[in-house]
């Protein structure tokens, strides 16, 4: 058994006497204008969840998409599910449009505009925008690699953001950490990013805290946190993330920059499947006398935490879909003036005191 293809006019004939019509764009299509009667459910998703829109094996089932290529191939799809009266609608919206049939206004909610390129991806499409929706992230620190990796989270529609530094807005801060703005210099980087992150997405939720980030405050931060990104500039710091990730089982998405290179690694101590490493694995310890130098100290070019800010957040929305192919276990290295990068393998260190 195979699909059938009809004209637009018989389509309409067959929507009049009440057969489904099912409009298989994506959201960004809707907008422009969709046949009336039509009902708004994306082909990626029909073919996934098709027994959550149609009734019956036997309903009959007119699908409808941009010109007739998309919809053949669903129809074909259904029909292999086992759908036995599925038709195909020749020529699409636009010959639809062009026959002069009813149309009709899509009301498409922020959610579907706002999210609509994301959602088109095959590997991400609603549910995974929604797993984005219901995720929580905290990130420590809200300078050069907490910017870029708070703004695009937000962007990509993290449901709760969670933002702790205890930082002010300074004017040399301005040349790399771009949720801040001049007129911001004297407010607290917190209320600072807030404000930035609510204008850009107001349908989350940004928390912040404006504290310093130890190993006696951390566990405080970390009530229902789905993953952590470490935007700080100090050993100190990263010892109480990777400690309490560790304790408590929750990934978190190392970064670093240093003048003209960066790196970025996840890691996941307490993973299902066997140890993960922690970051103490890769320092074993810090040295107080010869600490690595910060920003401050060695200089930054400006564009380097913002690169491996976004590797961060990059990591986070792989983790937090559930797609692709994770750093963990890998340390990605990144030279910008030799435009190079380079990679460690990172291996649990039997004898770690955080994590063996």
């Amino acid at each position: 058994m195979t699909f059938q293809t009809v004209n637009v006019n018989k389509a309409y004939e067959l929507l009049q006497a009440g057969t489904l019509l099912i409009d298989i764009r994506e959201a960004n299509e809707w907008v422009t204008g969709m046949a009336q009667g039509a009902k708004p459910v994306s082909k990626s998703e029909l073919e996934k969840n098709a027994c959550y829109h149609l009734t019956s094996f036997e309903q009959p089932i007119l699908l409808l998409c941009a010109g007739g290529k998309r919809s053949d191939a669903c129809a074909l799809s259904l029909t292999e599910q086992g759908y036995k009266q599925v038709y195909s609608v020749s020529g699409g919206t636009l010959a639809w449009k062009q026959a002069n049939l009813p149309m009709q206004v899509y009301q498409a909610n922020d959610f579907d505009l706002r999210y609509s390129r994301q959602m088109i991806l095959p590997n991400v499409g609603r549910a995974g925008q929604e797993k984005l929706a219901n995720s929580r992230i905290l990130i420590v620190g809200a300078g050069g690699l907490g910017s870029p990796a708070a703004f695009y989270l937000a962007a990509a529609g993290v449901g709760h953001i969670t933002l702790v530094d205890n930082d002010i807005v300074d004017l040399s801060n301005l040349q790399r950490q771009i949720l801040h703005k001049n007129s911001n210099i004297g407010q607290s980087k917190v209320s600072s990013a807030k404000s930035t992150l609510n204008e850009l997405n107001p349908s989350i939720t940004v928390e912040i805290h404006n504290d310093a980030i130890d190993e006696n405050n951390i566990i405080n931060y970390l009530n229902n946190i789905d993953l952590v990104i470490d935007g700080t500039d100090n050993f100190k710091s990263r010892y109480a993330i990777s400690d309490a990730c560790t304790l408590l089982g929750i990934p978190w998405v190392y970064g670093a920059v240093y003048r003209f290179e960066g790196q970025v690694s996840v890691f996941n101590a307490s993973q299902k499947d066997g140890r993960g490493g922690c970051y103490r694995c890769l320092f074993p310890m810090s040295d107080s006398k010869n600490t690595a130098q910060n920003c401050t100290e060695a200089g930054v070019l400006g564009v380097a935490p913002g690169i491996i800010g976004l590797l961060q957040a990059t990591e986070a929305l792989k983790h937090l879909i559930g797609i692709g192919e994770s750093l963990q276990g890998r340390l990605l290295t990144f030279d910008l003036l030799s435009m190079k990068m380079h990679e460690t393998k990172l291996l649990p260190d039997p004898e770690c005191v955080a994590c063996k």
